[in-house]
């Protein structure tokens, strides 16, 4: 029996473990098997509405991999032994593999400032946003600082100041929000969030976290209820200590096909992965992660077909960025994620951006029922990809 293990079953893991579920279905050989900490599946772009004790949906990771012969194993991944080929838990148990799909993502980095990992709120988790709702229902009034002003801190920062009229939001960052933007797009968020009451401190420098607030580089201290950390993202060390060939920043570093490249059995995907395109390094996200977890789904398949797996190749579309439940900016962009001309804003973009947000489930719907189409999601440059998320399939 050929074991196919998966870990991670977030936007890409359960992308790969339907697709997949889907393509080898006539083999009575081959065993699926996908483990994650817990049955629930985390909305990851919503966590921010669950930091303003916002109620999502109930999805269940088993319900989904009903009927697709695909096992669920819960669990926390504790090591990896990649010689052995094994996948140890925090159960004691152990898993073999035979081809292993790492797609356990990222999270906060919460290491590289001083009380930052002692004193900060983060969106690492649906527990974590529900501690920070939990804080900041108790608090009277006051002040909630945000640091980073990537998109996720621009989306927090705005749902708190909507959601908590009675809280001071203030956004700290090195960096102007949103700079990724074309310069009008970037004005239009920059209103959006000054209309939300939303105060922006760019080129500030934190250098500390205190129980009550944050050290910036220039000695002042800015007061805080609570602090929120969105500055940086870090992966999980487990695979740099399996030997694995990582970067930097403890990503794998993968071929074309998105294999390992001292352990071609070993495919990464998302967030946990370096994977070069003509542009660049790609950037963690769930418009890019879903399509490298189909490629490498396909790969397997390709793999286990006797066939060498096909070069990988994305190109990006937009950049949605919610402020609040009624407004959002859509900044469309080229392939590479450099802003076009064209961005939409507004009530219309807001319903752009939820329609992206809830469409990762109903997506894999379609995974589980049209074992072919994942091949088509990534053609042309993720072209297809993107249109399903745009549409509502995301």
């Amino acid at each position: 029996m050929i074991e196919i293990l998966i870990l991670g079953a977030g936007y890409t893991g359960m992308a790969a473990a339907l697709e997949l579920a889907g393509r080898l279905q006539n083999r009575d050989d081959v065993h699926i098997t996908l483990v994650n900490p817990q049955t629930r599946f985390v909305e990851r772009l919503r966590l921010h509405q669950t930091a303003t004790n916002q109620e999502l949906r109930d999805l269940q990771v088993p319900d989904k991999l009903a009927g697709t012969g695909v096992n669920f194993v819960l669990g926390w991944v504790t090591g990896i032994d990649s010689e052995a080929q094994i996948v140890r838990l925090d159960s004691g148990a152990t898993l073999r593999y035979d081809i292993l799909i790492y797609a356990l993502g990222g999270v906060a980095d919460t290491t590289a400032v001083p009380g930052a990992d002692e004193f900060t709120y983060t969106l690492n988790s649906a527990r974590d946003a529900a501690s920070l709702a939990d804080k900041l229902d108790r608090v009277a009034g006051g002040t909630v600082v945000v640091a980073g002003s990537g998109l996720t801190g621009v989306e927090s920062a705005a749902e708190i100041a909507e959601q908590h009229r009675n809280l001071d939001v203030i956004l700290v960052s090195r960096q102007q929000p949103a700079t990724m933007m074309g310069k009008k797009a970037q004005a239009r968020l920059h209103a959006g969030l000054e209309r939300l009451g939303v105060s922006i401190r760019s080129w500030a420098d934190i250098i500390k976290v205190i129980p009550d607030g944050v050290v910036l580089a220039d000695g002042e201290v800015v007061r805080a209820e609570a602090v929120l950390w969105t500055a940086g993202v870090r992966v999980s060390p487990m695979a740099a200590a399996a030997g694995l060939t990582v970067d930097d920043r403890g990503r794998i570093v993968t071929d074309v096909s998105l294999r390992s490249v001292s352990h071609p059995n070993i495919y990464a995907v998302g967030d946990a992965a370096a994977i070069h395109q003509g542009y660049g390094v790609m950037h963690g996200t769930c418009q890019s992660g879903i399509p490298t977890a189909v490629h490498a789904a396909k790969s397997v398949v390709r793999q286990l077909k006797g066939k060498q797996p096909k070069k990988f190749r994305f190109g990006y579309v937009h950049q949605p960025v919610s402020l609040g439940r009624h407004d959002a900016v859509i900044q469309f962009t080229h392939p590479d994620d450099s802003p076009r001309r064209l961005y939409i804003a507004g009530r219309f973009a807001a319903r752009y951006k939820e329609t992206v947000s809830s469409s990762p489930w109903p997506t894999y719907g379609l995974l589980k029922t049209l074992p072919r189409l994942g091949s088509l999601m990534w053609r042309r440059g993720g072209r297809l990809t993107r249109s399903l998320h745009s549409a509502g399939a995301r």
